[in-house]
């Protein structure tokens, strides 16, 4: 494509797919900074996120086919040429198999100036590196001390099917033709380098719109603490979330006049949001080095989270001061230890929720993240005399 100079009008920006209202939120940020932005989308399914052009699947092979009919020969085919960028949520970033999306990623790739992976989710890069001798993590939600996790040996087929031939060749292909991967976790990051190299992948953190989430007034002294676990109910062993319900429950028994637990499960993300935001301390996952999104949008409240808080990743984004996560351990007693800590020192919590909120604002704000984003996606522009 002739190349053009950035000034001369918005970058053309398609966002296709996503996953816990990612890409939906980046578009906000995009759109701050002057781009151009479409989300094509399913909504992550069941909790309906919001999009511009909506690619759900019905069920079964009937579903299947018919929107494969709608991305290959439908409306939506021609939203998928012409952009400056697109960025795919996931190597199969629709719900067909990897024989049906090739085509389709072979057309991303002919008819748009630059193709990126927006790595927020597992793929074969990350699978790679876990099960490296030389993995840099200590424990994930496959591999725990190099030893299978709960999940992988409740589920090994699992792991086969994420290692089916098919599926593999595709997802190295895919690596291997896109422009380069802006990753949103710490973990994807590392991942992505080992796959890509260091020059074609680059972290920009999930964003949050933070204006969107009004700070709650915590009081200084809490009487009796609302602990909120929302989860999927299919991925309890994939976040730990059995773990975070037992723990709770164990504090709540031991504390009932202090503590008081609420489990939500698979609720839309505009009903989610609005459940989340009554809560003191919020349960996110046990096997991640950082806070996902539901931490993230608990933290932009102002609330207290149990999630990823390592070392590792407040080092990796510059962070050394602000570090209000309480670190999630992967074993039951110091992770109801944890849990019990903040209900017995209720006095800590606004002040740990006015910290959060700080963290949020300056490593996750929507412009903040889609800046990291556009930076990157600029460069590699420029690199290939698509923008001068």
């Amino acid at each position: 494509m002739k190349s053009q100079n950035i000034s001369e009008r918005p970058l053309k920006v398609l966002l296709l797919g996503d996953y816990s209202n990612c890409h939906r939120t980046l578009a906000t940020g995009l759109r701050a900074l002057g781009c151009d932005v479409t989300v094509v989308s399913d909504g992550s399914i069941w909790l309906d996120c919001e999009r511009d052009v909506d690619i759900s699947r019905k069920p079964g092979k009937i579903g299947g086919i018919e929107l494969a009919c709608r991305l290959y020969f439908g409306k939506i085919r021609r939203l998928l040429a012409g952009n400056d960028i697109v960025a795919i949520h996931d190597p199969n970033f629709v719900r067909l198999r990897p024989q049906l999306i090739r085509p389709l990623f072979d057309r991303l790739v002919k008819s748009n100036k630059a193709v990126f992976l927006t790595s927020m989710s597992t793929d074969i890069a990350y699978l790679d590196m876990l099960a490296a001798s030389d993995s840099p993590l200590r424990y994930s939600e496959w591999f725990v001390d190099g030893e299978p996790s709960r999940m992988y040996k409740a589920n090994p087929a699992k792991w086969e099917q994420w290692h089916a031939s098919v599926l593999v060749k595709y997802q190295r292909d895919v690596l291997r033709r896109i422009d380069g991967a802006v990753s949103v976790l710490y973990e994807y990051q590392l991942g992505m380098e080992r796959a890509l190299g260091a020059e074609r992948a680059v972290y920009g953190g999930i964003p949050i719109d933070t204006p969107a989430f009004e700070p709650q007034a915590l009081p200084d002294n809490i009487n009796k603490v609302r602990i909120f676990l929302g989860r999927d109910r299919n991925r309890k062993l994939m976040k730990g979330s059995d773990l975070l319900e037992a723990a709770a429950k164990k504090v709540v028994e031991r504390h009932p006049g202090k503590a008081e637990l609420v489990i939500v499960e698979n609720r839309p993300y505009r009903e989610f949001v609005e459940l989340l935001k009554d809560s003191h301390l919020v349960l996110d996952q046990i096997y991640s080095y950082t806070p996902a999104t539901t931490a993230l949008m608990a933290m932009a409240y102002g609330l207290n989270v149990v999630s990823g808080g390592e070392p590792e990743y407040y080092d990796f984004i510059g962070e050394a001061e602000n570090r209000p996560i309480i670190n999630a351990p992967t074993e039951l007693d110091p992770l109801t230890d944890a849990i019990e800590r903040v209900v017995l020192n209720p006095c800590e919590i606004a002040e740990r929720g006015r910290r959060s909120r700080e963290f949020v604002v300056r490593h996750n704000d929507a412009t903040v993240v889609a800046r990291r984003f556009l930076d990157f996606w600029t460069e590699k522009l420029r690199e290939k005399g698509c923008l001068t």
